[in-house]
Formats: C-alpha cells, structure tokens, sequence
C-alpha cells in the first residue's frame, strides 16, 4: 500500500508540474516550476501542512522538487531551535548537504565516464 500512495502522491506532484507548463501560455518554463514547487513545499513545511503529506506518500512526497523546499525548512527549524537565530543561516544547508554532496559527485563521475553528444 506505501508504494501505491507514494506513486499517488509522486505522480500528482509531477502532474501539477506539468500542467504549469502545458496550460501556461506563453508558458511557465522548468525553471520557474523549479521555484514554484521548491518554495511552496518550503512554505506548506513551515506552515505544517507537508509533514501529512511525507507520512502518507514516503518517498513520493520527498523525492520531488516540494521535498527539497521541506527538507530546507525542518533543517532551519530544527537548527534554529539549538542555535538560535545563527541556525537560520546554517540549518537548511545542513539538512541538505549530503543530497547535495551526492548530486556534485555523481553529476562528476558520470561527466568523467560518458561523453557528450554534440
């Protein structure tokens, strides 16, 4: 049952991606659904409506874009808790760092590995 919430959930997400930029003329670029859905998953973490939504589709919930925006606010509401306001400015960097780190070493390897096209 969690894989077929988390695909629900997954997919709705990259649905509501998609139809931004379908149904969107002259047309939302990725980019600006790269925004959207990061600050609005940041938004709805601080807000605590994104926590119901990660306990109920798992992976399907943090995988995309949104999760990241969530992943970057708990990080700062929990480092502003032990830090006080210095947390702000470390916290979501924090809780970030080792997707970040993973994404910069096999975005690397596999520049190394393969060759372009052009």
């Amino acid at each position: 049952m969690s894989l077929l919430m988390a695909f629900l959930i997954g997919g709705s997400l990259c649905l509501i991606g998609q139809l931004l930029i379908d149904l969107t003329k002259p047309g939302i670029t990725p980019g600006h659904v790269l925004v959207v859905f990061i600050t609005a998953g940041a938004i709805l973490s601080g807000l605590g409506l994104y926590k119901p939504l990660v306990d109920i589709g798992g992976a399907g919930a943090t995988i995309p874009l949104s999760g990241f925006g969530h992943l970057l606010t708990q990080g700062t509401l929990k480092a502003v808790e032990q830090k006080g306001l210095l947390g702000a400015f470390s916290g979501g960097v924090e809780a970030a760092a080792a997707g970040i780190a993973a994404a910069i070493i096999f975005g690397y390897v596999a520049a190394v590995i393969f060759n372009p096209k052009e």
